[in-house]
């Protein structure tokens, strides 16, 4: 049956008139954007609008920079999480119409001026949206008193596929719209915080992974200049961004693939988005193994310089930054497979050879960690070495770009490990439920307990402590030092944490002889 647009319209603001209540009986959150109202949900205190539209729907903009959210009338619900970005690995809604973003304040629009935290998800730039149960606002909101915003934004070829060679003007930009979305966002904050209790002139960016690399790329984009405040990557390790010509490579790979020419970029951007996330699957054009990727581009316009080479971005130095990465980032990666917790000696060079990024003789690194660590066995010094060959490279070049110029930066290493799963140990995103803390949340391996409750509260204090001042020292935590070479003072996170000069040092010595570039660059 085909309805009619005007009466369905009508139908929606007719309901949005009648006022509606939560389960306590009270009449529920109303906020009002530059765009229109929105009804949000109370729970536990805590005022949570989800899915509030940022931008306009971009299906008609495929490859090009967003529109901010058309006004609207009446009342708007946001009482569920919108759209993420067509991925290949989505266990949720996805759509091109995808600008959402999702709000938990203690209190609306009262001049409370709360530091606003905006977290990035993770995902490569190719999966991922703002709505996992481990990013879930309340907790956070509610301890520390704080407004924590969520972000979707397009990702893998509708967010980064550089057709800027190939295609018409308006395509100049298709490379980076995924973070054009992101300063759309930051923009929408800065326009709209106030009315969530927020302050909009003490905005801290953080965010996990890809995320954490999508904001050291905003780092160096003038257009994101004064949107915010602060930044705290999680084991978000980009230095280098893609350079152009390997972006136009995979461009033309992906085109070939979906049975198009390099010439046709009209035809790609009417294809079924379905036929675009198929064709994602395809094999890299550049790399050993892996399906195609598409991430930040170094296009000379949007991004005019790589993230964090030659040196840190001056234009950001003045912006104080966390910078972390956890014990054992390539267990979220390889632990999955039991055989890598089972390899002999003679297996262990060739099952290193295709997980480290530096170009290294295994057998070198082999008997290097069997040197410095003659307890660990074959599966130890895999997870070890993959990670400080692989993880760990782009934290510490971050960490000393800043340092060289002067620039605030405070490192941390999170050694306090899985405990539903010791094997894991303190693996890539093991951080975010405990940032967040949501220990019980799906995809969380901290458990509840006494000793996860601890790191919590600490991890936690100190963020919301660098998002209130700038600094993240708080009584939770022993004396947090800046990064500062060359004795390279490093938070290690645990029950008990504490300051340590240039942990790992032996293992960072041994792979600084190889140049690090980010895998697809």
């Amino acid at each position: 049956m085909t309805l009619d647009r005007r009466a369905v319209l009508a139908g929606t603001l007719a309901a949005a008139a009648v006022p509606r209540v939560n389960a306590a009986g009270r009449a529920a959150p109303v906020a009002t954007t530059t765009a229109g109202r929105v009804r949000g949900a109370e729970v536990d205190g805590i005022k949570i609008f989800k899915g509030v539209r940022y931008g306009a729907d971009t299906s008609s903009r495929r490859f090009q920079p967003a529109q901010a959210a058309q006004p609207w009338r009446g009342i708007a619900d946001a009482l569920a999480y919108g759209a993420a970005s067509p991925q290949t690995k989505a266990d949720e809604a996805t759509s091109e119409d995808c600008l959402f973003l999702n709000v938990w304040t203690p209190n609306l629009a009262d001049g409370g001026k709360r530091p606003v935290m905006v977290y990035v998800h993770g995902g490569a730039h190719a999966n991922g949206s703002g709505s996992s149960p481990l990013y879930d606002g309340t907790w956070l909101a509610k301890t520390h008193d704080v407004v924590v915003v969520t972000v979707n934004h397009r990702l893998n070829c509708f967010g980064y596929a550089y057709l800027a060679r190939l295609g018409g003007p308006e395509l100049a930009d298709s490379g980076n719209v995924g973070n054009l979305d992101l300063i759309l966002a930051l923009q929408w904050v800065r326009d709209n915080i106030a009315a969530f209790g927020g302050d909009p002139g003490n905005v801290m960016t953080f965010g996990q992974s890809g995320g954490g690399g999508k904001l050291v790329t905003l780092m160096a984009m003038p257009r994101a200049a004064g949107l915010y405040h602060k930044v705290a990557t999680m084991s978000g390790q980009h230095v280098t961004a893609m350079g152009p010509f390997h972006a136009t490579v995979r461009a033309r790979a992906f085109m070939e693939k979906l049975g198009l020419k390099p010439d046709q970029t009209e035809a790609l951007k009417t294809l079924p988005a379905a036929q675009l996330v198929e064709a994602l699957k395809m094999r890299d054009p550049l790399e050993r193994k892996g399906n195609i990727v598409f991430w930040s581009v170094l296009d000379h316009g949007v991004l005019s310089r790589h993230p964090f080479y030659p040196d840190a971005p001056r234009e950001s130095g003045h912006i104080p930054m966390i910078i972390g990465n956890t014990h054992d980032e390539t267990k979220a990666f390889l632990g999955g497979d039991p055989k890598n917790f089972a390899l002999t000696w003679d297996e262990l060079p060739k099952r290193m050879e295709g997980e480290l990024v530096l170009d290294m003789s295994p057998e070198y690194v082999i008997a290097r960690y069997r040197q410095l660590y003659p307890n660990y066995s074959p599966s130890d010094v895999f997870f070890a070495a993959t990670t400080a060959g692989r993880s760990w490279p782009g934290h510490l070049i971050q960490a000393e770009r800043r340092a060289e110029i002067g620039a605030p930066a405070w490192m941390y290493q999170l050694d306090f490990g899985a405990q539903t799963d010791p094997r894991m140990g303190a693996y890539h995103s093991y951080d975010i439920a405990l940032v967040f803390g949501t220990l019980d949340a799906k995809g969380s391996m901290t458990g509840t307990g006494p000793a996860a409750q601890k790191v919590r509260d600490q991890m936690s204090a100190a963020f919301v402590a660098f998002a209130r001042t700038g600094d993240p020292n708080c009584a939770a935590i022993p004396a947090w030092e800046k990064y500062t070479l060359p004795r390279r003072p490093t938070l290690v996170i645990n029950e008990t944490s504490a300051m340590v000069d240039d942990p790992r040092k032996e293992e960072r010595e041994l792979f600084s002889v190889a140049p690090f570039l980010k895998e697809g660059t």
